[in-house]
């Protein structure tokens, strides 16, 4: 898988040696709430290393799931997803499989521009290499993550409860042409 770069990041594969600190960041429930439709925190270093093996089979020319690291230390502060999101029983692709991106951050890491800084550099490489579309899916509770998709420049679609099967706020951004 490619790293991504930005002026303070770089998003790189995921490595076993990240074990510890995405236990401590997944162990965390202010960091794990908002993911998915059932949300559960991480209880051991099997679990991250199981979980980083998954990260690392995402491999594709434009999809991935990085670890967000400083450039200038290398300190890992977060982790970063561009991938075919699942859609809720029943829906119909319609055609091509909707590409969602999301972020979280460890509680340290809040505050800085992180998590924009690394969706807008992801977003960017992925426009591209051909993707059109990108969507954020958030939980209607989770008002950062919503406030750093109208920094991204996304654009709030509405409620929908197409994605995880229950209700999320969505958001787009579309590719120049």
């Amino acid at each position: 898988m490619r790293t991504v770069a930005s002026d303070r990041l770089l998003l790189r594969p995921w490595r076993d040696e990240d074990a510890d600190f995405l236990l401590d960041l997944e162990s965390r429930w202010e960091v794990v709430r908002f993911l998915g439709p059932n949300p559960t925190t991480m209880t051991t270093r099997a679990e991250a290393l199981a979980s980083i093996a998954r990260r690392r089979a995402v491999d594709d020319p434009i999809h991935g799931i990085w670890a967000i690291t400083t450039a200038a230390d290398g300190r890992v502060v977060g982790n970063l997803l561009l991938k075919p999101v699942p859609l809720s029983a029943g829906e119909s692709a319609g055609g091509t499989a909707d590409v969602e991106i999301g972020w979280h951050l460890h509680p340290d890491a809040w505050g800085h521009g992180y998590a924009t800084e690394a969706a807008a550099a992801v977003m960017d490489d992925a426009f591209i290499r051909g993707l059109r579309r990108v969507i954020a899916v958030t939980n209607p509770a989770n008002t950062a993550s919503q406030a750093v998709c109208r920094r991204l420049g996304m654009t709030h679609v509405g409620r929908t409860t197409r994605y995880y099967g229950t209700p999320k706020e969505l958001f787009e951004k579309l590719a120049e042409t």
